[in-house]
């Protein structure tokens, strides 16, 4: 059924893109409700992209944002056409570069936004480790199975509990919003751990009671690419000013967000509206594991751990095959 809507898809693509010239004068792009899309955020702020095109001769060019729920939903917004960039964890860029491969819609990462570490946060004083999880707790987290806390969550079971035990705590995750996460933890009753992002996790860490048990730059041995930009071939291929001068742009915003701190943490209060205060904000900017970077990080490590778990039908052992060439020249991993 994937394979027929991914052919079915490229060739709508092509179709569009054969004989004519022009470049597409409308793009969309899809993104999440969190700090680490930030950059995406003053993108449209600013109107980046759309400077970037006209000095490219795409003058007319139309840029929409909407935010979608997670990975999933973004995978298949892209394969449907409806959106032509597409932002996430990095899993299920790894998910959709495996599937597409050899197709025409075979689909790649066009940069990192960011390397950030995502926390398991905990209410219940009895846990110090994981092997501490009992029934009696569940953890929430954004999407069972799929999201990447729930894999990172496996991650971390397997090496400190025995790959044998890698899908334990499986059976405690429930799916919740990141906010209607932080507000069952905080209520004390059946979620005694929270595994999300920022500024949830930081919020959370502020009550009394609340501590973090799992660090994420833990589990794979240093800094990680959080946030990954993704497209297809087919739509980068026939729309090359286009794909430029979305990678200056969001190099752009990227750059504008580490020249001033404090103004990118006031940019994200005024975009985002959630509960989070500039104070909070720029705290989090600051943080020494906390940086907005274009290139990919601890890419091979997820890949590897999907590979080896049968999540993905095949593996590699360069980053740079997961992403376009506009990358390939930065020191990733």
């Amino acid at each position: 059924m994937l394979r027929r809507d991914l052919l079915a898809g490229s060739a709508a693509l092509l179709l569009g893109a054969g004989t004519a010239r022009a470049e597409v004068s409308e793009v969309r792009i899809a993104r999440q409700p969190s700090l680490g899309h930030l950059p995406l955020m003053i993108m449209e702020e600013r109107r980046l992209l759309e400077k970037q095109a006209a000095a490219r001769g795409l003058s007319d060019l139309k840029a929409s944002f909407v935010t979608l729920a997670g990975g999933a939903a973004m995978n298949d917004a892209l394969l449907s056409g409806s959106i032509q960039f597409a932002a996430g964890g990095v899993p299920p860029l790894v998910l959709l570069w495996s599937k597409t491969d050899g197709t025409g819609m075979a689909v790649k990462g066009v940069a990192a936004m960011n390397s950030m570490p995502l926390l398991m946060n905990t209410s219940n004083p009895k846990i110090r480790s994981l092997a501490d999880f009992t029934d009696r707790d569940k953890i929430a987290l954004p999407a069972v199975k799929v999201s990447v806390q729930a894999m990172f969550l496996q991650m971390a079971a397997e090496k400190e509990l025995g790959e044998a035990r890698r899908n334990d705590l499986d059976r405690l995750n429930v799916t919740l919003s990141h906010p209607d996460g932080m507000a069952a933890l905080l209520a004390g009753q059946e979620v005694t751990a929270h595994f999300t992002a920022a500024p949830i996790q930081e919020l959370e860490l502020r009550k009394p009671g609340i501590r973090t048990i799992l660090n994420t730059f833990d589990v794979l041995g240093g800094p990680s690419t959080f946030n990954v930009v993704w497209a297809s071939s087919a739509f980068v291929a026939a729309n090359p000013k286009l794909y430029e001068a979305f990678t200056e742009a969001l190099e752009e915003a990227i750059a504008t967000i580490n020249a001033d701190k404090r103004a990118a943490a006031q940019a994200y209060v005024r975009l985002s509206r959630d509960a989070s205060d500039t104070g909070l904000i720029e705290q989090i900017l600051e943080d020494p594991q906390v940086s907005f970077t274009t290139t990919p990080q601890a890419i091979g490590r997820y890949v590897a751990f999907m590979a080896r778990t049968k999540v993905i039908r095949r593996g590699t052992t360069d980053w740079r095959d997961l992403f376009f060439p506009n990358v390939h020249a930065k020191p990733g991993s």
